[in-house]
């Protein structure tokens, strides 16, 4: 999916921001940001992005739910990206401290002095090797990790002859999106939820519960595909699935230096000694930081998992210009969620709602996978007003 141009838009003098000089809200605040917009203005013109979206550039279309200007939810996804780039560089600089540690702390172990300062050549090294080892993980993650979430899953692979009304809109969604149509497969539970997975659209794939088609008309099944068609266009299952290998990672090597520290022993009493106190001290910053990392690094993955929940919402109204049938359909899933075969906290933030824990606006949303309902169905509404 084309992203318009940043610069010289809309975000230059405030645009869908009201007022105009407030910054963009962190990933846990339930306040709207951009999605307050109030006397949205056109996208540029000529914007790739806006291409085929609206009949004329200057004017928004309608839908159920009210006016939609184009500013609105393009400004959304753009907030919502830059958001996560922080995010993701925020992890990928916690791993790399970690490893930058790990090999100062070797150098002073065998009496190697920095070379400038506190700049370690077993350091970068360190801080490189952890990299490394992130992206092999995830090449195979994302070779095989679509595969395994349906697996886990439990879902069966259905055809438009046995689902044909779930196919049309698929179908629909897919043609919005421009993507080739993702294969289909239907979990046999009364719950309500659907997923997504695939980490390109040549393995994408969307999954929806029995409950579901049951359970929501046209439209409101239009809004839910929408949202997950939004997660394959955006590729963040892919995002997730990086996210996800470089937390484990973190949370491994923390582990490991944890139980080789030997606080007990003598010999390490004797090299944090012979090493000064300099050396002391650095031993105390690696165990603190080998404790906090993996929390850190979790709080990361879920603030991430939050910003690609709200971005595929603005995607979702970009697909069906109409936000109604989204929030319609939150509104029902959120009531009616709750644990089923084939959910399990590997795949709780696949889904739509998360189907193991409700994250209410005054639970604790560092710890939450997913937006509370009542901010998504809040930034969905600002998206359906001019």
């Amino acid at each position: 999916m084309a992203d318009p141009p940043d610069g010289a838009g809309p975000e230059a003098t405030g645009g869908p921001w009201r007022p105009a000089s407030r910054p963009a809200h962190d990933a846990g605040s339930s306040t709207p940001g951009p999605w307050l917009a109030q006397g949205a203005r056109p996208a540029d013109a000529g914007s790739p992005a806006t291409a085929g979206t609206t009949a004329a550039s200057s004017r928004p279309t309608r839908s159920v739910s009210g006016g939609i200007g184009a500013t609105d939810f393009f400004a959304a996804q753009r907030a919502n990206r830059r958001q996560t780039i922080v995010l993701l560089a925020t992890l990928t600089l916690i791993a790399a401290a970690l490893g930058y540690l790990i090999g100062l702390y070797l150098d002073v172990q065998v009496g190697v002095s920095p070379v400038v300062g506190l700049a370690s050549t077993s350091g970068v090294l360190g801080a490189i090797g952890i990299a490394a080892a992130s992206g092999i993980w995830s090449g195979i993650s994302l070779a095989w990790g679509d595969r395994m979430v349906l697996a886990m899953t439990g879902g069966h692979e259905v055809t438009k002859d046995e689902e044909q009304r779930l196919f049309n809109v698929v179908e629909e969604m897919a043609i919005a999106a421009g993507q080739p149509v993702p294969r289909v497969f239907v979990i046999e539970d009364a719950a309500m939820n659907a997923f997504a997975t695939g980490t390109s659209s040549r393995n994408a794939a969307i999954g929806v519960t029995r409950g579901l088609l049951d359970g929501l008309n046209r439209e409101e099944l239009q809004g839910v595909i929408g949202h997950e068609m939004g997660h394959i266009a955006n590729l963040d299952t892919r995002y997730m699935t990086v996210v996800g290998v470089t937390v484990g990672l973190i949370a491994l090597i923390s582990d490991m230096i944890l139980r080789t520290m030997n606080w007990g022993s003598g010999r390490s009493r004797d090299r944090e000694r012979g090493s000064g106190g300099g050396g002391a001290i650095l031993v105390i910053v690696l165990v603190v930081f080998a404790l906090l990392a993996p929390l850190a690094a979790k709080l990361v993955q879920f603030a991430v998992s939050r910003q690609r929940e709200y971005l595929a919402d603005a995607t979702s109204v970009q697909f069906t210009r109409n936000s109604a049938g989204l929030i319609s359909a939150l509104q029902k899933l959120t009531q009616a969620a709750h644990p089923f075969p084939g959910v399990s906290r590997a795949t709780q933030h696949l889904f739509i709602v998360n189907p193991l824990r409700q994250f209410g606006q005054k639970a604790l949303a560092l710890m939450a996978t997913h937006p509370a309902t009542e901010d998504r169905i809040a930034r969905l509404t600002a998206l359906g007003q001019l």
